[in-house]
């Protein structure tokens, strides 16, 4: 079993800046990809920003150049640095990973709980 624990979210100013945090922990042989997806009310979860195991990133257009997705060195730990946040990006943000698990080297998806992003105009 895997369990991802997000941390950093809250209200903010539009303008502002907030630091998103994933912990990953359990038992598997490693994770291949680490994301953040976020959720609005009245619509659907949406890809925000994702990072490979080699550091590939791949961000939505509408984060580019405000959003800065990373990994932590023991590749466990995602963050997403959020600069210049505006109205629209008031969501519960998830973290997600793709584990590769040390059974047969199944491959699943984990989610976090999720972490409340405002921003406030």
């Amino acid at each position: 079993q895997v369990q991802l624990v997000e941390s950093g979210g809250g209200l903010v100013q539009a303008g502002g800046s907030l630091r998103l945090s994933c912990a990953a922990s359990g038992s598997f042989f490693r994770i291949n990809a680490m994301n953040w997806y976020r959720q609005a009310p009245g619509k659907q979860r949406e890809l925000v920003a994702a990072i490979t195991s080699g550091g590939s990133t791949n961000y939505a257009d509408s984060v580019k150049g405000r959003f800065t997705i990373s990994r932590g060195n023991a590749q466990t730990t995602v963050f997403l640095q959020m600069n210049s946040l505006k109205p629209e990006d008031t969501a519960v943000y998830y973290c997600n990973a793709v584990v590769q698990l040390r059974t047969y080297g199944l491959v699943r998806d984990y989610w976090g709980q999720g972490t409340q992003v405002t921003a406030s105009s």
